[in-house]
């Protein structure tokens, strides 16, 4: 009895102890859930989206801003690029464009031809106008379907989570389409 009653007082001074920190930095408060719209149901939303990238001439959407290495041309290692590209709801370069993705990517392997990609998916149609999703992860250019986790978003998109995959449907020297299916779970 003795040793619950020990147990139970070091349990509560730990409690007001921590929140009297917290509460003392200025820094740091509960969340209020309903003004973060985290009193909503929780939902899971599927997106498919495709975009056609350019890498040449005067219209370009990705364009690299820092070389590969010079001994690592079968890999890329080092490259460094930003794309700025228009999202669409078909696989045809004229289906209607529904947002953009704006991206930095960097080919961080030695051995095999893979990117970190960092994505902003901004959406501007509906009740997702001004929202967007964010993709952060290896892109391992090697799989015809890649698998990335989505690590969060802004508008309806608040403390999202979901992964989103990655395939390529055309590729050259030139040009690019992709497809994304990306699976969100947001409030």
């Amino acid at each position: 009895m003795t040793s619950q009653f020990l147990i139970f007082s070091l349990l509560i001074s730990c409690h007001v102890l921590t929140s009297t920190l917290a509460d003392e930095t200025g820094f740091v408060g509960t969340l209020n859930r309903k003004e973060s719209g985290l009193h909503e149901k929780l939902k899971v939303s599927h997106f498919r989206f495709f975009f056609h990238e350019r890498f040449t001439g005067s219209n370009a959407t990705s364009v690299s801003v820092v070389p590969p290495l010079p001994n690592y041309n079968t890999t890329s290692f080092g490259l460094v690029g930003v794309s700025d590209i228009a999202l669409r709801v078909g696989p045809e370069p004229s289906s209607k464009v529904v947002g953009k993705v704006e991206s930095l990517y960097a080919s961080t392997s030695q051995t095999e031809f893979d990117l970190l990609l960092v994505a902003n998916f901004v959406l501007t149609e509906g009740k997702y106008n001004g929202s967007t999703i964010v993709v952060l992860g290896r892109n391992r250019l090697s799989l015809t379907v890649r698998e990335m986790p989505v690590i969060g978003g802004s508008g309806v998109f608040k403390f999202a989570t979901g992964y989103a995959e990655s395939n390529t449907l055309f590729l050259d020297a030139e040009r690019s389409s992709i497809e994304y299916n990306i699976f969100v779970s947001h409030y």
